[in-house]
């Protein structure tokens, strides 16, 4: 691997797109793997619980500042795994060697963060029918440099998915991409903090 095929990100508004779009398309996504008619119920009702409590201001008030709350939270999510991302993209294409403590608390921290957004953003853990479709390299036998670089494209894999740049895609292959890349993410972050504690004297 080089480190020339991973580049710094720019944090563009893919940082702080709207919660809700991402969420609507996992609700989408999973409706095309349903029975269409209990689809079609299942939005019926949904519907009809948000007329219901329209005239609730309070409930109303509550449910946009969590609302709010979890878009800040992604926001910030986003924000400090691509800060974390292009520090060790800017070291590795200077060719600058890592302390162990720096690569154990960036990917933890990156594994604490990808795993918020997994629940979050409805992206949870492929399912096992879907798991072979994943050639994440054998991350024992690869050194520290390869784990960091591997971690650095997934990273950009992710963000630059069209789930993500563009809130409102229905795809459902680039939906399961995602879910893929994010959980690669959280995969190798953990593999990258034990290989770096381990190497601790």
């Amino acid at each position: 691997m080089e480190a020339g095929r991973v580049k710094d990100i720019r944090s563009r508004g893919m940082v702080v797109f709207p919660l809700i779009c991402l969420i609507a398309v996992a609700a989408s996504v999973n409706a095309q793997r349903t029975d269409p008619a209990k689809a079609a119920m299942q939005e019926m009702d949904r519907r009809e619980l948000q007329l219901s409590n329209l005239g609730r201001n309070t409930s109303a008030t509550n449910d946009r500042k969590r609302a709010q709350a979890l878009m800040d939270q992604v926001s910030e999510d986003f924000q400090r795994i691509l800060t974390l991302h292009n520090e060790i993209v800017r070291g590795l294409a200077a060719d600058r060697s890592f302390n162990d403590q720096f690569i154990s608390e960036a990917a933890a921290e990156i594994k604490k963060r990808s795993a918020r957004l997994q629940s979050t953003l409805k992206l949870s853990k492929p399912d096992p029918a879907t798991e072979t479709q994943r050639r994440t390299p054998d991350l024992k036998v690869i050194g520290i440099k390869d784990q960091l670089i591997l971690l650095c494209q997934q990273v950009e894999n992710f963000v630059r998915n069209p789930i993500i740049e563009k809130p409102g895609t229905v795809d459902a292959q680039q939906f399961e991409k995602a879910r893929q890349d994010l959980q690669s993410i959280v995969e190798i972050s953990d593999a990258i903090k034990k290989h770096a504690n381990r190497e601790k004297p």
